[in-house]
């Protein structure tokens, strides 16, 4: 039985991971998308990442060498900085907890220096766009440290392939960044 609680807890861990790839391809989309358009230069962060041996057959060893940062970065039209973190989840609810304190720390910083900073977040097939204050102080907005699709309606962003986090399905209710 333990066998198989770890094969589908493998699997699981797996299939999280495709579906986290496949948000941040659709971020990177929207990405070019929006560089295309003259609307924003945004960028994947790297990871910090040092490599420790390389073999010939193309694998290698490596580690971290830093806490990561928020995920993208970049520049809007008119010269705003922005920078977000990318959530994505298979259930019913994204945990406040699941940005780490460097990355919830480096949103702080930059939020308060006047950029646009946020969460963009996915859950199951609707995503969102949230502004930094509101996930910093999820508690006091939704009552819990946790949010449902239905919580975050009012910063859900349009999706074509793309997950456009500059454009709000909501205009009257939540503005464009």
């Amino acid at each position: 039985m333990i066998d198989n609680q770890r094969a589908a807890l493998r699997y699981q861990n797996k299939v999280n991971n495709a579906q986290g790839h496949f948000f941040e391809s659709a971020i990177k989309a929207a990405c070019a998308l929006y560089s295309d358009r003259e609307r924003a230069d945004v960028d994947k962060t790297p990871e910090p990442f040092r490599v420790l041996e390389k073999s010939r057959d193309g694998k290698f060893k490596g580690r971290f060498t830093a806490r990561a940062q928020p995920d993208f970065q970049g520049t809007l039209d008119g010269g705003r900085s922005i920078v977000f973190e990318a959530k994505y989840t298979t259930t019913d609810r994204l945990k406040w907890d699941v940005l780490t304190q460097e990355q919830r720390d480096t949103l702080e910083r930059h939020a308060r220096r006047g950029a646009l900073a946020a969460v963009c977040g996915g859950i199951g097939n609707e995503f969102f766009f949230v502004p930094w204050m509101v996930w910093r102080d999820m508690k006091e907005h939704f009552g819990r440290k946790y949010v449902t699709a239905a919580d975050l309606e009012q910063w859900r962003v349009r999706f074509n392939g793309a997950v456009l986090f500059l454009d709000y399905v909501h205009h009257e209710r939540s503005g464009t960044p």
